[in-house]
């Protein structure tokens, strides 16, 4: 999850931003202390919460929430406003549609427990799967299989046959060489790690060697693992760290 936390009051800005990295340390947090500057990170970072001061020293922490909701991305994205002033929470409701406000002094247990129902139901909100990427594979002659790409964990390629490890299962598909599979596929996060075995970055947990030569490879809330050849060992490791 990237959270932006838009707050003029730095010991404020950074009592919060420490408060959010003990929820999960896969949080990634950034911040600014003025309308122009965040509207730019909004912009190149693919935030998913918004915890906005309403009033900013130079610039009004409201116009910003509207300018994000110009934004077709964020349209509905999880819009917090931090206020003093309880008068201007309807004002924000209506103009912003936003998901909630907090009073400060911040409350810590308030804002952990708010950001954690985010983090559970951020990737319903933001992502529909008409939106997500996909790929078709051929499972048998006329049976095809739509896979999406963030939902692949690895894959493993046999003599005569691939099997997609995903995050709703493992699916045997028709023979293709690991190369033309990484191309049809067409995502970054998904690295050849072995001669038969290509990984999703995102779902690696562990990797243990085996001896100078091979490492085995383990990932979230899944049994099966992957192999990680020497040839692949730095790429992938500079991925994982």
């Amino acid at each position: 999850m990237n959270v932006l936390i838009v707050e003029d009051d730095e010991i404020q800005r950074k009592s919060l931003k420490n408060t959010i990295q003990q929820i999960e340390k896969d949080i990634n947090i950034y911040e600014s202390d003025n309308r122009d500057e965040a509207l730019e990170i909004t912009i190149k970072y693919n935030i998913d919460i918004f915890y906005i001061d309403i009033c900013l020293k130079n610039s009004s922490g409201l116009d910003f929430a509207m300018d994000v909701r110009k934004l077709p991305t964020y349209e509905f994205s999880f819009i917090v406003f931090l206020t003093t002033h309880v008068e201007y929470i309807t004002q924000s409701f209506k103009k912003v549609h936003c998901y909630d406000y907090i009073l400060k002094p911040y409350d810590k247990m308030e804002v952990v427990d708010m950001t954690k129902r985010f983090i559970l139901h951020g990737n319903n909100t933001k992502v529909t799967p008409k939106e997500k990427i996909h790929v078709i594979f051929e499972l048998l002659k006329g049976v095809t299989l739509k896979i999406y790409v963030d939902d692949i964990i690895f894959i493993e390629v046999k003599t005569r046959s691939c099997m997609v490890h995903t995050v709703s299962g493992a699916y045997k598909v028709n023979s293709l060489a690991l190369k033309n599979i990484l191309k049809l596929i067409n995502c970054k996060n998904i690295i050849q790690c072995h001669r038969s075995f290509a990984v999703n970055v995102n779902y690696i947990r562990q990797i243990i060697s085996i001896d100078n030569r091979l490492s085995e490879i383990y990932f979230e809330n899944y049994d099966e693992i992957a192999l990680l050849g020497y040839k692949f060992k730095d790429i992938i490791m500079d991925e994982f760290r």
